[in-house]
């Protein structure tokens, strides 16, 4: 029996009743999917790690539905406070210091003293965290270094059962994770490029955003593995021909078995990134497949992150 749901007033509150209880639920955002637990119930939060198969090392992102209850649960200053107005709700994610001693978030943020909070921009998503009364905890509904999914039929064939509810909002609209920025310190610095492009950061603030891969070792923010959202073949970048037994996926003017957007478009090839590599995946008969080169600007940054770390061999 499947344990997928369609996205009501109804079913989110049965959501949130699980939620409460210490339950997991699956639920659309703009971004991906989220598994999502209540962040100060540690036993679900392991639940999270252990349905996932992720290193207790490696933090997770806190969803608020509230502006006004940022200050309460993080650190906050003018700049985190203009920059939640200005990006909130969306595809940005902040990490900030932590401002109590509360050992039930201690998991949720893999024991570090700093948090990484955002509201996401989907109703069913705001809906399902003011109903359950507390901030949800949801890193992407998949397995550990798989693709992420981006409709509820991709979280429920990886993670079936694992999943107590899983609400179906339909398609995610932007298709790749959210921008984390670390706001801890006095420059801004980009930890994982995604769906907020770093250039209307820039302009925003009136100042230039640094870069940083972090530790793969020691993760501040999710997404700093070296090796993440991987297909299970074999995955080649930047390719302009590809070679006779790879599937390839095309870009703008460049061709091939499928298209991330003919037109060019960066957005909308975010939006396909991770259904194209599930389709690529099925298909690369001779387990090969190969990607265009995507444009180093705007979502482009996000895109060629994703695919650098799907591709990366250990």
């Amino acid at each position: 029996m499947s344990n997928i749901y369609q996205s009501n007033d109804t079913n989110i509150l049965h959501a949130a009743e699980i939620i409460k209880k210490g339950g997991l639920v699956a639920f659309p955002t703009e971004t991906v999917y989220g598994l999502g637990a209540n962040v100060y119930n540690s036993s679900a939060v392991a639940n999270i790690f252990a349905a996932k198969q992720r290193p207790h090392f490696d933090p997770l992102i806190s969803h608020i539905a509230e502006i006004d209850f940022l200050p309460e649960y993080a650190a906050t200053d003018g700049r985190v406070i203009a920059l939640a107005k200005h990006f909130w709700p969306g595809p940005l994610t902040m990490v900030l210091n932590r401002i109590e001693e509360n050992p039930s978030i201690d998991l949720a943020c893999s024991g570090l003293r700093t948090l990484t909070v955002r509201m996401p921009n989907h109703q069913t998503a705001l809906s399902l965290i003011k109903k359950s009364g507390v901030p949800i905890v949801a890193p992407s509904a998949n397995k550990y270094q798989s693709i992420s999914p981006t409709t509820a039929q991709h979280v429920a064939d990886g993670l079936g059962d694992k999943v107590d509810m899983i609400l179906d909002g339909g398609n995610c609209s932007v298709g790749v994770e959210s921008t984390i920025i670390d706001l801890t310190g006095k420059e801004v610095v980009l930890l994982r490029a995604g769906g907020t492009a770093k250039e209307d950061i820039e302009t925003f603030l009136g100042e230039k955003v640094l870069i940083s891969d972090g530790n793969p070792d020691m993760p501040t923010a999710p997404g700093q593995l070296l090796r993440h959202y991987a297909p299970k073949n074999q995955l080649r970048i930047n390719v302009e021909k590809p070679e006779k037994d790879e599937f390839f996926i095309g870009f703008g003017m460049i061709n091939g078995d499928l298209n991330l957007s003919e037109k060019g478009d960066l957005a909308e090839a975010a939006s396909h990134l991770f259904a194209y590599l599930r389709l690529a995946d099925q298909h690369a008969t001779n387990g090969k497949i190969a990607i265009a080169p995507i444009p180093q600007n705007g979502l482009g940054l996000a895109i060629n992150d994703r695919i650098k770390r799907a591709s990366y061999l250990k």
